[in-house]
């Protein structure tokens, strides 16, 4: 079962939280049960010690004093019991509110001066602290102080700090998880956005992501606004392939038609048509495959294509004895298709091979545009150049075959559509020997 990014972070940091506050909560509540305690066996410290303050001894006799500083001790069932005994568990004396109760002290004697502290569960639960001391000049050397408190008091303050505890943390957990729900929509409105906009890119009632996005998503929108610019554009190169196709192949095929209606069509004519339309649908065909700059692929070196390239063109014209010369970047590297790269850079090499006279000169490098990265090929010859009242006109793309010049026209229309793909730059120029200078910059 799916669930969504926001509902997991919740249930998740809610989980952490309530595992958290729970061990939290058993902490301060085991601190304040100990601390509660600890304060009423300070209590009956005291008492023990304001009964031993109390005590004379008279010819081997302890005598005691009715008039002690604890009132409870005094009053029946006040909640407070004392007694002093012996070793041997005979009475010595026991508080006026010990006489009305069933309380029954243990006779369990400690080591001599340290204090003794337990429960007492018969009369009630009672807190029960007891102190043996030897007492020199009495009958009986040792003499043991016993106190037991009633636990109600200390173990209501418990559990009402316990009710206070859980309240508290129940509040803190539901304003967290409130905080953090708000925070968790907050933090995440950017993806809920890009949702809502992808949607409305697949509904198209829009053409691109909006922009402002967090660091984190920016990439992401990036290439989402670049995979549909090349859905877009391969969607308008199949369009206008077909258009061209249609409009190109029009008058050959009424020339064919018209052929086929005479008694003796004219064989040679119609080779020439045929021929025409076969080479046409193999320019467009050529066009409509473009793949142009793909969103995810990896870099192409420019360099090492242009060498393959050249390596290539030398073996086909070496009859002619072209001087060539080269200036080739060692990183000179653009993401894109390796096919696009072949069908640029091979019309713009082959055109200056074969309309040079004597010399070609190649340069690849890198150079920065208005901040942006541009790998750049420069190709230059000594032929006779393209006339600058022709350059648009190569250019221009949607000519027909027929109205273009062999072997400018067509390559040169190829290369300017590749690169309005990649969004690059097409220069022609005049070169060093007043042959064609074609520059191209595809950017990184």
């Amino acid at each position: 079962m799916k669930h969504s990014i926001q509902n997991r972070l919740l249930v998740t940091t809610t989980c952490v939280l309530v595992v958290f506050l729970t061990i939290t909560g058993w902490i301060l509540d085991r601190s304040f049960s100990d601390s509660v305690v600890t304060g009423a066996q300070e209590q009956m410290r005291l008492v023990i010690y304001s009964l031993m303050g109390s005590v004379d001894e008279q010819q081997g006799q302890l005598m005691f004093n009715d008039d002690l500083f604890e009132p409870r001790l005094s009053q029946p069932e006040s909640g407070l019991y004392a007694q002093v005994a012996t070793d041997l568990g005979d009475l010595l004396w026991q508080s006026a509110s010990t006489l009305t109760s069933d309380v029954s002290f243990p006779q369990a004697v400690g080591e001599p001066g340290a204090f003794t502290f337990g429960r007492l569960e018969d009369a009630g639960k009672l807190f029960y602290l007891s102190y043996a001391v030897i007492w020199e000049g009495v009958d009986t050397e040792q003499v043991i102080f016993a106190v037991a408190t009633d636990q109600t008091p200390y173990l209501a303050a418990i559990a009402e700090f316990r009710r206070s505890l859980g309240l508290g943390l129940g509040a803190a957990t539901l304003l967290f998880v409130l905080a953090q729900l708000l925070a968790l929509r907050w933090g995440l409105l950017p993806l809920r956005s890009m949702a809502e906009e992808v949607q409305e890119l697949e509904q198209g009632e829009r053409d691109s992501l909006s922009q402002g996005y967090p660091k984190e998503l920016q990439g992401l929108a990036e290439n989402l606004d670049r995979f549909v610019a090349h859905e877009e554009r391969s969607r308008t190169r199949y369009r206008n392939a077909l258009e061209d196709l249609a409009h190109s192949l029009k008058t050959p095929l009424a020339v064919v038609k018209n052929s086929l209606l005479d008694a003796q069509p004219d064989r040679s004519l119609l080779h020439e048509q045929l021929e025409r339309m076969q080479n046409t649908v193999t320019h467009q065909l050529s066009r409509a495959s473009a793949a142009g700059p793909v969103v995810v692929g990896k870099p192409v070196e420019i360099g090492a294509v242009v060498e393959r390239l050249v390596r290539a063109l030398q073996t086909a014209y070496v009859e002619r004895g072209i001087e060539l010369t080269q200036a080739l970047s060692a990183s000179s590297a653009a993401r894109g298709d390796e096919r696009d790269f072949l069908e640029m850079l091979g019309n713009v090499l082959e055109n200056a091979f074969k309309y040079t006279h004597k010399r070609v000169h190649v340069e690849v490098c890198i150079e920065t545009l208005n901040k942006a990265e541009y790998v750049v090929v420069r190709v230059a010859d000594d032929g006779r150049g393209i006339p600058e009242s022709l350059r648009k006109h190569v250019l221009s793309r949607g000519r027909r075959l027929d109205e273009m010049e062999s072997g400018q026209g067509i390559g040169l229309a190829v290369v300017a559509e590749l690169v309005r793909l990649y969004q690059g730059q097409l220069e022609l120029g005049e070169s060093e020997w007043s042959g064609a200078l074609i520059t191209l910059r595809i950017p990184v």
